[in-house]
């Protein structure tokens, strides 16, 4: 799998705050990590069995990241980069993730290190045709308060990562087959990450 590392932290790049919702309210910040069972209400889950199974991944005890945001789709728009996979459409992704662990979230350093580990072992992972993209990204996260009369502090800026993922195919099945098998490999490769983070 192609994999790469990108940082977008200038002014006008995307941002993300910590919990979100759409301005109109219909979509919102699901706590997967803690709740697994709001996985019924992320509309990506109910339609692409293969992002269920990753977001179950991501969230669990066992991984070091957990999922704010996520969207699924297949185009036949592909960009002149992308005539090297032959293919006639591409089934793509997002998800935004972030760090569990509150101190990790504002360091700019583990998130660097811990994408770069991340696109190291998916260069040893079986060769498909997919490309993963994961980028450094500012978010500004809403502090956790115990009394809810009390004024609210102002977010915190901090970092996430947003994750593309393209699987490349003669057709929607083929290319979603491929994207399904990226991501278990991001999946089993953010799990070894977390395993050995453990036993530093």
């Amino acid at each position: 799998m192609d994999a790469e590392l990108t940082v977008e932290l200038a002014t006008g790049d995307p941002t993300l705050a910590i919990p979100w919702s759409s301005g109109d309210g219909l979509l919102r910040y699901y706590d997967l990590k803690r709740q697994p069972d709001l996985l019924l209400y992320v509309d990506e889950a109910s339609r692409y069995r293969e992002m269920a199974e990753f977001l179950l991944q991501i969230n669990s005890s066992a991984s070091m990241l957990e999922s704010a945001k996520c969207d699924a789709w297949y185009t036949v728009e592909l960009g002149e980069p992308e005539a090297i996979y032959g293919a006639a459409g591409k089934f793509v992704s997002y998800v935004d993730v972030f760090f569990a662990a509150d101190a990790a979230r504002f360091s700019f350093e583990q998130h660097q290190d811990f994408a770069r580990r991340l696109v190291t072992l998916l260069a040893r992972a079986p060769q498909i045709s997919a490309a993963a993209e994961f980028i450094i990204r500012r978010c500004y996260y809403e502090p956790p308060s115990a009394d809810a009369t009390a004024p609210c502090a102002a977010p915190r800026a901090g970092f996430y990562f947003t994750f593309y993922l393209s699987g490349y195919g003669d057709d929607e099945p083929d290319a979603r087959k491929r994207w399904g098998i990226g991501l278990k490999l991001i999946g089993n490769a953010t799990l070894q990450l977390s395993i050995a983070a453990r036993h530093v």
